[in-house]
């Protein structure tokens, strides 16, 4: 599927393409794909070679998003596709955001055939998910403003590292979003992660100050993200940036794909997180994996 030429640009001296639906901005070389490994510059057009195929399909919860304050006790259509723009090594999808081969694997789907999948299940929403679904743009959007027409919601959980342009696009058709927050600290998502905190949490804010739903996943990381120091800072920047209205939900770790070296998250450390947020004045905290 050829990518809306808005969405990348050319240069005029060299072969390569930039894209610009995610925050990494790959410049793309002729035969090669970018970091998400979705998108491949050929004859210097860019193309989603995965459009329309996806990893997963299934009806749940809209609380195992996790979504406590949007539509709760209804279920959510969720469909996950295949690849990421991070490199976290403690991905807890990695085989389907990392380590596949092709997308023989995959559910060929359209965007109508999802939609009436949704209604078929009686769920009020519809749920991009498991992968990063912004690498996927030019697919859910068309699938999600056809599913607004049928009067569902749609939901992103996402790891919000969304370009300037892809935010913009984004904020036109998503209701509520889950955007996982990894770390407060920018060496932790350049090192574990391969990305830049600020892209994040300007895309938060921008989110919140667009009006519409948001919560906020932790996922809380022994002897890396688990200090009181940083959940301090990260509750803080929810209640003055943001709202203490906004959900938080801290999320225990157990080790995966390139952490295999850690040890599943404290309970106690989970707790004081908890105690941590209610003290400074969130309204709504939960506890995840536990």
């Amino acid at each position: 599927m050829l990518v809306s030429n808005d969405l990348y640009k050319k240069s005029s001296k060299t072969q390569k393409i930039r894209c610009e639906i995610c925050a990494n901005y790959c410049k793309i070389v002729e035969g090669k794909y970018g970091i998400c490994n979705q998108h491949k510059n050929i004859n210097g057009e860019l193309f989603n070679e995965s459009y329309g195929i996806v990893s997963s399909l299934s009806p749940d919860p809209i609380e195992k998003k996790p979504l406590n304050k949007f539509l709760p006790g209804t279920f959510t259509y969720s469909i996950g596709g295949f690849g990421c723009n991070m490199g976290c090594l403690h991905c807890q999808n990695y085989m389907i955001s990392k380590e596949y081969e092709d997308y023989s694997r995959g559910i060929k789907i359209t965007p109508e055939a999802i939609v009436e999948n949704a209604i078929n299940y009686n769920c009020k929403s519809i749920a991009w998910t498991y992968n990063e679904p912004t690498i996927h743009l030019p697919f859910n959007e068309k699938t999600s403003l056809l599913a607004r027409q049928k009067n569902l919601k749609v939901i992103y959980v996402s790891n919000g590292y969304f370009s300037d342009k892809s935010i913009e696009e984004v904020l036109t058709f998503v209701d509520a979003f889950n955007i996982d927050l990894k770390s407060m600290s920018e060496n932790f998502y350049k090192k574990v992660c391969g990305a830049d905190l600020d892209v994040v949490l300007d895309n938060l804010r921008r989110i919140y100050q667009e009006g519409k739903h948001l919560e906020i996943t932790n996922l809380i990381i022994n002897d890396y993200n688990d200090s009181i120091e940083e959940i301090n800072y990260l509750c803080d920047f929810v209640v003055n940036e943001l709202g203490p209205e906004v959900p938080l939900h801290f999320s225990r770790a157990f080790p995966y794909y390139m952490m295999n070296d850690i040890s599943p998250t404290n309970h106690e450390t989970l707790f004081k997180a908890r105690d941590i947020a209610i003290k400074k004045g969130i309204s709504n905290v939960y506890l995840g994996n536990i």
